[in-house]
């Protein structure tokens, strides 16, 4: 074996041996590994530096206890995490995701993923995650209020607007952001508005941060079949998930030109011929918070669909689920039925497996630390409101995370260009993010 490859072997033997069990984390990190050694063979001052053992090895974890009272007034205890997993680009950066599954696993490879999505962005931001297995979904107000506020006593000795600034991700929507910052406030006596992102507009938040993400995803595909002399005009899609960024990114895609004809839950998915109708969808997921059956009831074209979301025909499929949803069946699946684009909108839903698939039928693949880098892109931009007092139109805010997606696109394409893989988003986005932290590691010496 060549020495850098035994080297990067040496580095994930090192980080499956000190973090066993931990397996989304090793198929996370794996990925990037696999798509270094051209940059490594370049520079090899990164390999003296130590820059990848450093770079997959978090600067800090935190794990906590979270006690708090039902409505019954049963005591009930969660467990609460951030991990911080570089600062050498900014501040640590990344969500707080609130869902059962939840555990040091998830939080790892979330927060190892956030290092690069935060480097390709531009922005001045590192990479964190953080959350608990807490589960909001039937909970009362005044449930998660408490438990928001059980879990903010504590982690508010490890955040602050120029130390770690979380924001909301699966389970945390505005009404958690609204609890944890109340609380924060109430502890510190400070309204320090930059301390987490994903704030309600009237109280400093940014216009467009709840919808950033599924846009930020729908423009990414767009400028991706632009560099193919295509569009999305007229283009059948089919998203997975019907939560915060598949709503958006099937609004935005409708916007230009194509049609989403599927989407789904946890419970199945359905399937509209017609398109989406975005309205109902929204009344179901967002206002009644029900079951996409209930979409299908109440829309006379629309039925629930049988067997697997990614064997509905389509040009473009955008897993914006949960990890590791799109596996080697569906992904053989939506490559017998034409579809010729896979981007993610959720982080890492496509296996290795499904991955491999995709490339040797020549789909181009877009990993999800380019696709879906919208949200957190406007978390930045919400801090740099925050930091002038400043509140900007709806429209600025969109043309600056349009700006930020086709600025990403731009170096995945030409990085992937410069490394001998022209075509290969993966390689492109992980290289292009990779070299931004790791030049910046080598000019602070070993921190």
């Amino acid at each position: 074996m060549p020495e850098l490859e035994q080297r990067l072997q040496d580095v994930y033997d090192e980080v499956t041996s000190r973090n066993r069990g931990d397996d989304v984390f090793h198929q996370a990190v794996l990925e990037v590994l696999e798509s270094l050694g051209p940059v490594l063979e370049r520079h090899p001052e990164y390999v003296d530096a130590g820059v990848v053992r450093r770079l997959v090895e978090p600067e800090r974890q935190v794990v906590f206890r979270v006690p708090w009272v039902d409505d019954d007034g049963r005591v009930r205890v969660n467990r609460g995490f951030r991990v911080e997993f570089s600062s050498t680009l900014g501040p640590y950066k990344g969500g707080l995701r609130f869902h059962p599954s939840v555990d040091v696993a998830t939080v790892k490879f979330l927060g190892f993923e956030q290092v690069l999505k935060n480097a390709l962005t531009g922005l001045s931001i590192g990479g964190g995650k953080g959350g608990s297995d807490f589960d909001p979904k039937g909970r009362s107000d005044a449930e998660v209020m408490r438990f928001c506020q059980s879990f903010m006593t504590e982690l508010y000795r490890h955040v602050g607007e120029h130390t770690d600034v979380p924001a909301g991700d699966q389970g945390v929507s505005t009404r958690e952001i609204g609890y944890l910052f109340g609380q924060y406030k109430r502890i510190t006596n400070r309204f320090e508005a930059g301390v987490l992102t994903g704030k309600g507009p009237a109280w400093g938040g940014s216009r467009i941060r709840t919808e950033a993400t599924g846009y930020g995803l729908a423009f990414f595909v767009r400028d991706v079949l632009e560099a193919h002399d295509s569009s999305l005009d007229g283009k059948r899609v089919v998203v997975s998930g019907s939560g915060n960024v598949a709503i958006h990114a099937i609004e935005k895609v409708h916007q230009l030109g194509g049609t989403v004809v599927a989407c789904s839950d946890s419970s199945g998915f359905v399937v509209d011929e017609d398109g989406i109708d975005l309205e109902l969808l929204k009344q179901v997921k967002l206002e009644r918070r029900g079951r996409i059956a209930e979409y299908a009831e109440q829309r006379d074209r629309a039925a629930m669909g049988s067997g697997s979301i990614w064997e509905v025909p389509c040009d473009v499929a955008l897993p914006c689920a949960t990890q590791n949803e799109l596996d080697d069946k569906g992904a053989a699946s939506l490559v017998e039925n034409g579809c010729t684009v896979v981007a993610e909108g959720a982080n890492m839903p496509t296996t290795p497996e499904a991955v491999d698939v995709l490339r040797e039928a020549g789909v181009t693949f877009v990993p999800g630390k380019a696709a879906n880098a919208g949200g957190v892109a406007t978390s930045a931009l919400e801090m740099q409101q925050n930091a002038s007092r400043e509140s900007w139109t709806a429209d600025d805010v969109e043309r600056r995370l349009e700006t930020v997606m086709r600025d990403i696109h731009t170096a995945c394409v030409t990085t992937a260009e410069e490394y001998g893989a022209p075509g290969d988003y993966a390689l492109g986005a992980n290289i292009a993010g990779f070299t931004r932290v790791a030049d910046a590691m080598l000019a602070q010496g070993v921190v």
